[in-house]
């Protein structure tokens, strides 16, 4: 891991301390760059997330689509988890803890807006830091690159359906014009630009591709950690108000996130799937593009919404529990594959005949 993706917690709260000094200090620089927008896109934000998405998706080849039946099962799984279970499962702990059980010490006219960044937190796979996790626990580079390759075809259709529905579920208006607009800006866009480029740099070779990698790579992570300190400077009168919010929010995800890793870990074991394998599918199964949500959130609800800070706590907490998850996998590995082996000899002792 480099040191901005090691310490991004730490830098993520560094941001939350200068943006919402900043936006005490200098309200009105704020508000002039607030109002810079089109169409409901602010134009300073849009740019900022292109610089930090793009060099993300340069990593990820579509040629890999061909290695997905390989590894039928896991990737099986790791489907099931991230767009029949996770976005649902988030719905449900966004409707209990939101309007249920933390509902008396959150704004009243921000628990919506809270449960639709949530539900755009867990809409979006991980595509970028799931190449760390699955490097820190050995986790099969094909599969990582197929599954990611795969998340990344579906979501080009599936997101703004799958945020729709949820959203509508949850009794929230759904724009879909600006929800369609957002796909278009930070999926459709992003993904044909960074394949054109990947494709130009592969024809110089391969050192040459990785030196643009290594190059950019800060880019992409100085622009999420500006774009978190303009958000908490139009954050920063709702959390002076309410501290805890953060926490309070950070709930759901924290439930969210060991739910999903635990049950795509388990079900790759049923299926006895190695664990090489069962790694990165419950590691991308608990993980988020939380850049794109964070995007999503700005231009669908606005800076000051309670969808843009949810998703910020997404990306606050998602670097110390992948490590944690990351840890836990690695010291299970022995456990793990004692029960896959049970479950491969099983499925030869169904398949021998009587």
């Amino acid at each position: 891991m480099t040191l901005f993706e090691r310490y991004l917690t730490l830098w993520v709260f560094l941001c939350i301390v200068l943006g919402v000094a900043l936006g005490q200090f200098a309200p009105h620089a704020f508000q002039t760059i607030g109002r810079l927008e089109i169409a409901q896109v602010n134009l300073p934000v849009g740019l900022l997330i292109w610089v930090m998405i793009i060099p993300m998706l340069l990593k990820v080849d579509f040629g890999a689509l061909g290695q997905v039946r390989r590894h039928w099962r896991g990737i099986s799984v790791t489907l099931f988890i991230n767009w029949a279970i996770k976005p649902f499962s988030m719905a449900v702990l966004g409707w209990l803890f939101i309007r249920q059980v933390f509902a008396p010490w959150l704004p009243a006219d921000q628990l919506d807006s809270y449960i639709a960044g949530l539900i755009l937190l867990a809409a979006a796979p991980c595509t970028a830091m799931v190449f760390v996790w699955s490097r820190l626990t050995d986790g099969d580079p094909v599969f990582t690159l197929s599954q990611v390759a795969l998340n990344d075809t579906i979501m080009v259709f599936a997101f703004a359906p799958l945020v729709g529905l949820l959203l509508g579920l949850s009794s929230i208006t759904v724009p879909w014009a600006t929800l369609l607009v957002s796909v278009g800006l930070y999926i459709v866009i992003p993904v044909i630009l960074a394949q054109l480029w990947r494709r130009a740099l592969l024809n110089q070779g391969q050192a040459a591709f990785d030196a643009t990698l290594t190059r950019i790579g800060p880019l992409s992570m100085a622009a999420l950690l500006l774009t978190l300190v303009l958000l908490f400077a139009f954050q920063g009168e709702a959390i002076l108000r309410q501290p805890l919010v953060i926490a309070i929010l950070a709930v759901p995800i924290l439930i969210q996130v060991l739910f999903n890793s635990g049950l795509a870990y388990w079900l790759n074991r049923r299926a006895g799937e190695r664990h090489s394998i069962a790694c990165p599918s419950a590691l991308i199964g608990a993980s988020n593009f939380f850049e794109l949500a964070v995007a999503a959130a700005i231009s669908l609800f606005g800076f000051q919404s309670g969808a843009a800070l949810a998703t910020v706590v997404g990306v606050l907490i998602e670097v110390p529990v992948m490590l944690l998850v990351v840890r836990v996998v690695n010291r299970s590995k022995s456990w793990y594959e004692a029960g896959a082996e049970r479950s491969w000899a099983a499925r030869r002792a169904s398949r021998q005949p009587d």
